[in-house]
């Protein structure tokens, strides 16, 4: 439990789990390109291309987007934790903090639905 009594440590709370946050999107998107990689190599030189280098850059971009959704629930729950030992004298008034919560949950939940959508797309 913080006793310092000052706003700055909700602060220093949020902006880290936005710097988790950005992690988050980064990977998210990340693994999403290599995924499209493999479609890309595949359309531009099909006969160069083995379709085991097409599932590579699938399952290794789909893990990217896992990893990408996980930190975004896993800080969201770090966050939680913060608030919960913060005192009501370090909120500022009407100040929202939970919002950083939506954020992230709603970016994890967002990086798991695409992974069902890419796994869906994979399945002939």
């Amino acid at each position: 439990m913080s006793e310092l009594k000052d706003p700055r440590v909700l602060f220093a709370a949020e902006r880290t789990l936005l710097a988790w946050n950005r992690a988050s999107l980064s990977l998210i998107a990340f693994g999403f390109i290599v995924e499209r990689a493999g479609l890309l190599m595949d359309a531009m030189t099909p006969e160069n291309v083995q379709a085991g280098h097409v599932a590579l850059t699938f399952w290794l971009g789909i893990c990217f987007i896992s990893l990408g959704a996980f930190s975004s629930a896993y800080s969201a729950r770090q966050y939680s934790i913060i608030l919960q030992t913060l005192r009501p004298e370090e909120f500022p008034p009407g100040y929202a903090a939970r919002w950083g919560l939506v954020v992230n949950g709603v970016v994890s939940a967002l990086g798991t639905l695409l992974i069902f959508i890419l796994m869906l797309g994979r399945v002939p």
